[in-house]
């Protein structure tokens, strides 16, 4: 592997209609399931059923990185939390920083990943920051759909 092309970081920061309390706990493998449409994992370990520190769960989303265990590595309510996400291509430290702004959140993401491989390197390579800011535009308005209305944004309209 090529040093440059072993590990990216990407950053995106927006504002949120709703304060950290209501935000925070959406955050959450299970909670998500609520207001993203397409979300899917399976639970492996939660003592209280939630994200907590030593959250453990998979995602097999339909894109070129594959199956992915994820650990929740910081948690602090209303305030931080991180993960470890880890597959056969990639490893990825996530970063979601909460910080009151008005009566809203200013929400900071942060993505430090690192290829595992060749191929994940060539993923890697592939990985815009341009797409990135895209899927969290994406991610961030439906995050505030929900919490503006309760309902989750659906491909076809709002259900």
């Amino acid at each position: 592997m090529d040093a440059p092309s072993t590990r990216r970081h990407f950053t995106f920061a927006t504002t949120l209609c709703a304060a950290p309390p209501l935000v925070f706990p959406l955050l959450c493998p299970v909670r998500e399931y609520e207001w993203i449409e397409h979300w899917r994992c399976e639970l492996l370990h939660s003592a209280t059923g939630a994200a907590e520190s030593g959250c453990v769960f998979r995602t097999d989303f339909p894109d070129s990185w594959g199956p992915e265990v994820w650990v929740v590595s910081r948690f602090e309510p209303c305030e931080h939390i991180a993960f470890v996400r880890t597959g056969s291509l990639r490893s990825m430290r996530y970063d979601i920083r909460l910080f009151t702004e008005g009566q809203g959140t200013r929400i900071l993401w942060h993505q430090e990943v690192t290829a595992l491989n060749s191929e994940g390197a060539a993923l890697l390579r592939d990985s815009t920051r341009e797409a990135f800011e895209l899927q969290m535009r994406r991610l961030n308005f439906m995050l505030d759909h929900y919490l503006a209305t309760g309902a989750m944004l659906r491909e076809d309209g709002p259900r």
